[in-house]
C-alpha cells in the first residue's frame, strides 16, 4: 500500500500534459481575440468622438445662448456644428484605422495570393 505523502508520478505526468495542451490551445485563440478587441476599442472610440461633439456643439450653443440671449438659434446652431465636426472627426479617424489595418494585413499575410479570383483549385494539364 502507497503511502499518502508519496507523489504518484503518472497522475502528475498526465496533469502536465493536460495543462500544456491548454495553454498551447490558450495561446493559439489569443491572436484571434486580439484582433476582435482591437476592433471592437476603435467602434467604441469613433462612437464617443460621434457623442462627444454634438454633446460639445450642443453646450457651446446653450453658452451662447445663455449669454447673448439668441434662444433657442445658439443650440441649434451649436447642434449643426458639432453634428458636422463630429462627422468630419470619425470619417478622417476611420480612414486612418481602415489604412492601418489593410496595411496590417497585407505585411501579414505575404503568400503571394491577393485575394481575388476563383476559390476553385486549377487543374492539372498533361
Amino acid at each position: 500500500m502507497p503511502k499518502a505523502d508519496e507523489p504518484n508520478d503518472k497522475a502528475l505526468s498526465s496533469l502536465d500534459a493536460r495543462l500544456d495542451a491548454f495553454e498551447a490551445r490558450k495561446a493559439a485563440e489569443k491572436p484571434a481575440k486580439a484582433a476582435t478587441e482591437r476592433a471592437q476599442q476603435d467602434g467604441y472610440r469613433l462612437l464617443a468622438d460621434m457623442i462627444g461633439g454634438v454633446l460639445v456643439g450642443l453646450g457651446f450653443g446653450w453658452l451662447l445662448d445663455h449669454y447673448v440671449h439668441t434662444s433657442p438659434w445658439g443650440m441649434v446652431g451649436g447642434l449643426l456644428i458639432g453634428l458636422g465636426l463630429a462627422i468630419f472627426s470619425v470619417v478622417r479617424k476611420a480612414t486612418k484605422m481602415s489604412a492601418q489595418a489593410s496595411a496590417a494585413t497585407s505585411q501579414g499575410t505575404d503568400d503571394g495570393h491577393t485575394g481575388d479570383g476563383s476559390t476553385v483549385p486549377k487543374q492539372k494539364r498533361d
